[in-house]
């Protein structure tokens, strides 16, 4: 969509003010602090042609206009300004990154309340992994008359094991021959694909009446399984109650509910392997419930075939080039922490850019 340098001076003027304030954006406050140097008359007009357009819109019998999600999209992809955090916002999330998160198992709850609480914004946190891994190869290692250790490799490269230690004995040779057995019949398949008719049969061909080949393949459901399970932590729902766009309470109620539900987390936007923000404005949700909010979200990488994202929920009419740069600062700590390396030493300084 092509606009004039002066209607995206205007639009810009109106979604910024309409971030700080929720109130329909009239051609006088525009004229007076936007600065743009332009009479009401000439705003107006353009307004009217910016509401032509669907990237402005009249609520109810009101005189102003207010950005409709077509103009919230412009906003975002053309007019926003860079936000850059400060340096202050830059020690606190280290600080909080480095103090805080010290164990991986509390680590997505508490990246999720440190964002909610640096964005103001209802936030959540998941980690995803690659879809249906396999494994490519077992090992079998002896170690004494009653003890073995499994090892095996996934589709990803990374490599599991379990000591199995048992109330008989057990050979090199029976482990052999599950080795053999193993290699050339469980690999390469998914979980779902390990039957009690595969394991029977895997048990009468080496001869096993001691359970050895039920237990090694429970082994490698435990670890598929495992692999693809992903989590997710929602903090600050509470924040939605500040805004004047839920204080409807069933609105409230269905997207909180919403919010609750693990499964639909996990459906929610992610950025494109291109691109490690994403931006998804009103009606571009496809869960109902989402259909007047936005969400913004961010990746990072987990390791092992694991993606982490860090995101929030809220109102479209949220100052997205900060929320932005707070989530994108605090994914690459999280990355940083992942990979084993110390959070570098921010090279930020105050102020905001344009695009």
């Amino acid at each position: 969509m092509k606009l004039s340098e002066r209607k995206k001076r205007i639009l810009r003027a109106i979604v910024d003010d309409y971030i700080v304030t929720a109130e329909p954006v009239g051609s006088k406050m525009i004229a007076e602090e936007a600065g743009l140097g332009l009479s009401s008359a000439t705003i107006r007009n353009e307004m009217a042609e910016l509401e032509a357009m669907g990237l402005i819109e009249k609520p109810h019998t009101s005189a102003g206009r207010i950005p409709s999600s077509m103009g919230y999209r412009l906003y975002v992809n053309e007019l926003m300004r860079q936000h850059r955090l400060s340096i202050e916002e830059t020690e606190e999330i280290n600080r909080t990154l480095r103090q805080k998160i010290k164990q991986l198992d509390r680590l997505l709850s508490d990246a999720g309340r440190l964002t909610s609480r640096l964005t103001n914004l209802p936030a959540y946190a998941l980690t995803t992994s690659e879809p249906k891994l396999t494994i490519v190869r077992f090992d079998f290692i002896y170690v004494e008359t009653n003890t073995f250790i499994v090892v095996v490799m996934l589709s990803n490269n990374t490599v599991k094991n379990k000591l199995m230690r048992l109330p008989f004995s057990v050979d090199q040779g029976m482990l052999t021959k599950l080795s053999t057995v193993f290699n050339a019949n469980f690999t390469g398949l998914t979980e779902d694909r390990i039957t009690s008719h595969l394991i029977t049969a895997a048990e009468r061909s080496i001869g096993d009446s001691m359970g050895l080949t039920a237990a090694v393949s429970g082994f490698a459901i435990e670890v598929l399984t495992d692999s693809h399970m992903n989590e997710a932590y929602v903090a600050g729902t509470s924040q939605f109650l500040q805004y004047p766009e839920y204080q409807d309470i069933d609105k409230a109620h269905r997207i909180l509910n919403y919010l609750s539900d693990e499964e639909e987390l996990l459906k929610l936007p992610k950025p494109e392997a291109q691109n490690d923000i994403k931006i998804t404005i009103g009606s571009e949700n496809l869960a109902e419930e989402l259909q007047d909010s936005s969400v913004v979200v961010a990746k990072y990488d987990v390791g092992d075939g694991m993606q982490g994202l860090i995101g929030v929920v809220g109102p479209t009419r949220m100052d997205y080039s900060r929320v932005a740069a707070r989530l994108r600062y605090i994914a690459n700590g999280l990355g940083w922490l992942f990979s084993g390396e110390d959070i570098p030493p921010p090279k930020i300084t105050d102020g905001d850019d344009n695009q």
